[in-house]
């Protein structure tokens, strides 16, 4: 075989084995939470999102080439009071008809021990878009099974910096906190 063939050859291996290294899984909602809670006057508030999806790309030999990616439909929010959700929705707060996604994508992967790591990426809401550290930790040991869990914390995100805000007269008397704490588990399912 002459060397440039030899090399080709080599080339092609190469790549194939990168392609096989990576695993991809998918959000699956059903198994899934992404909540939020906020301090105000008269105590706190939860709510959560009920339309996602994202994608978890795992690469087990060289966990710095994984990625995450995740997109969530604002309008899908849920506090269990329909009028507060309406307001959330509306172009006061939210705006869904212009800004109808919040989106993850990461640009880095960190592992920080065996069964964690911390994911850096851009967070976008309300067409704002900020770095996040996202810390991550498998709850379901990556094998042969098709699912795995993941628990993700992050610090609280400030509604300032997204432009949530209501207005300066409903801020003032509102008591509502500028932080928001964000709380994520997901189940993902491997791709076939």
């Amino acid at each position: 075989m002459k060397l440039p063939n030899l090399v080709a050859v080599v080339a092609v291996v190469s790549l194939s084995s990168d392609v096989l290294a990576n695993e991809t899984y998918r959000f699956d909602p059903s198994g899934s939470g992404i909540g939020f809670s906020v301090h105000q006057f008269l105590g706190t508030t939860h709510g959560k999102f009920t339309k996602f999806n994202g994608k978890i790309d795992v690469n087990r030999e060289h966990p710095e080439n994984s990625s995450v990616t995740a997109q969530i439909d604002v309008r899908s929010i849920d506090t269990r009071i329909k009028k507060r959700d309406d307001h959330l929705r509306s172009a006061e707060f939210f705006n869904v008809d212009k800004y109808p996604q919040i989106t993850f994508k990461s640009r880095s992967v960190k592992q920080t021990g065996p069964q964690s790591g911390d994911i850096l990426g851009d967070l976008t809401i309300h067409g704002v878009t900020k770095p996040i550290t996202l810390h991550v930790k498998l709850l379901t040991p990556l094998n042969d099974t098709s699912r795995t869990r993941w628990a993700v914390t992050t610090e609280p995100i400030t509604r300032r910096d997204f432009n949530l805000m209501f207005a300066p007269a409903a801020e003032t008397v509102s008591g509502i906190s500028q932080t928001v704490a964000i709380n994520i588990e997901i189940e993902a399912k491997r791709a076939e």
